[in-house]
């Protein structure tokens, strides 16, 4: 959406074991609300994409509200992508190659509209309704398939309680039949509104479906279920309902566990690719060579709050099926290179967002804990180092923060912050780094270490 590098592409050889293989998009230079310039791009740029591959090339669609459509490709998707940006949006797009070398894409909300595109792919057919939705408001989110003598639109009714539906059709202009894949309305079930994905056929022939579930303040988790076929009808789950636990696809053969990774001791010349900035970042303005084994946040400019400052770095938090246990992330600051009117520290963002910080006033370093904007409580402090914590829960849906001068006997601090997953930002609720001024620019501070449990 607004973090970049952007539209992150991930890899895995079996569907169960992830790994981050590329961000596509470096940056997003398309007018100043991507540098937070007056504006901001907060629940809009890159919105649900289509991703292909087709005659040796990776195709990557994707729209955003303001600046619409944009084509990404690559040879090698962990190389360097050509980015061309369509002139006009498709709202949920789906990109399709047919057998005969023709160009589809499919898109809209509550009614489904199918496109022919040339090999530039500028529409060459008029939008052509195709379908609406008639089982309730907020078809969206469709991708085409041709499969079994059929085309079909695998498409959502999306929100909270959303569910899968397939539509199918001997002919890409219609009409269709619809057909409800798999819908969860036990409230208490983890899977319930599980919905939003596709389709995927392994190696040994079985086919899956990749969906998401709004399961809390963390945003979206990636659902992973098994599909039949029946009547040439895609039915997901098992017996009707989708599955928490279930033997891992048959991909012919076995893969090693693999986890994303979140803790960082910021020794590479590169930052890893689990970080994210909020908004387009200022590249001078940050280093990991200014200080080996740092990583330097220098103010960008004078803004009033977080919400506007610039090289905020982000990172998703992880939380596990049984989310009892909850995530903590800790930092290593040194705030010797601050002015007055500085602001650093580590965020729980998200709206509302609360964050622990060190603040500098009138010469005097102050650690606080501010909550959505109102300053909860403040200390001095007289050292230049400093450790900050957060604790959340996605069950919880709490996150508390903490500091500590020696790294072994952590402080509470202010209050706890209720987090929210709000459309006004859309994205699950995040990790930040960051530094940013209120009266000057020209100062600095070093984070040594990210280490998250």
């Amino acid at each position: 959406m607004f973090v970049f590098p952007g539209v992150p592409l991930l890899k895995s050889q079996d569907l169960v074991n992830w790994e981050y293989c590329t961000n596509v998009m470096k940056r997003m230079d398309f007018g100043p609300c991507y540098n937070l310039d007056g504006c901001n791009r907060y629940a809009h740029g890159q919105w649900a994409g289509s991703l292909k591959y087709h005659n040796g090339k990776f195709y990557v669609l994707f729209n955003t509200l303001n600046e619409g459509a944009f084509l990404c490709t690559a040879s090698d998707p962990e190389g360097n992508w050509d980015i061309k940006r369509l002139g006009r949006g498709y709202h949920d797009c789906g990109l399709f190659f047919d057998d005969n070398e023709k160009i589809y894409v499919a898109s809209g909300y509550g009614k489904i509209y199918m496109t022919e595109l040339d090999t530039d792919f500028k529409a060459i057919s008029k939008d052509s309704l195709v379908f609406t939705g008639d089982l309730r408001g907020g078809l969206e989110g469709t991708h085409i398939y041709r499969l079994n003598g059929f085309y079909y639109l695998y498409s959502t009714y999306g929100g909270a309680d959303g569910f899968q539906a397939a539509l199918r059709s001997k002919n890409i202009w219609g009409p269709y039949e619809e057909k409800v894949v798999i819908r969860e309305t036990d409230i208490n079930n983890v899977n319930f509104g599980i919905h939003q994905g596709a389709l995927i056929q392994t190696q040994s022939g079985e086919w899956w479906t990749m969906l998401f579930i709004d399961i809390g303040p963390l945003g979206r988790f990636p659902s992973l279920q098994p599909v039949t076929w029946v009547d040439n009808w895609p039915v997901a789950g098992v017996n009707g309902k989708a599955v928490t636990t279930y033997k891992k696809p048959n991909v012919i053969k076995t893969y090693p566990i693999k986890s994303l990774p979140t803790s960082d001791e910021f020794n590479s010349k590169t930052l890893g690719l689990q970080w994210g900035w909020n908004h387009n970042p200022d590249s001078t303005k940050w280093s990991l060579i200014k200080k080996p084994g740092y990583l330097r946040l220098s103010t960008v400019k004078v803004v009033p709050d977080l919400l506007s400052a610039l090289n905020t770095l982000t990172q998703k938090p992880f939380a596990k099926y049984d989310q009892t246990i909850p995530t903590t992330a800790v930092t290593k600051l040194e705030v010797g290179n601050m002015k007055d009117g500085d602001v650093s520290g580590l965020c729980v963002f998200q709206d509302p967002y609360a964050y622990i910080c060190v603040k500098q006033t009138n010469g005097t370093k102050y650690i606080g804990m501010i909550n959505n904007g109102v300053t909860i409580d403040s200390i001095a402090i007289k050292t230049s180092t400093v450790y900050l914590r957060t604790n959340l829960s996605n069950a919880s849906k709490k996150a508390s923060f903490e500091y500590s001068l020696d790294n072994k006997t952590f402080t509470e601090l202010g209050n706890e912050l209720i987090m929210r997953f709000s459309l006004t930002i859309f994205t699950g609720n995040k990790f930040c780094l960051f530094n940013y001024a209120t009266k000057e620019t020209g100062g600095f501070v070093d984070f040594d270490w990210f280490r998250v449990n």
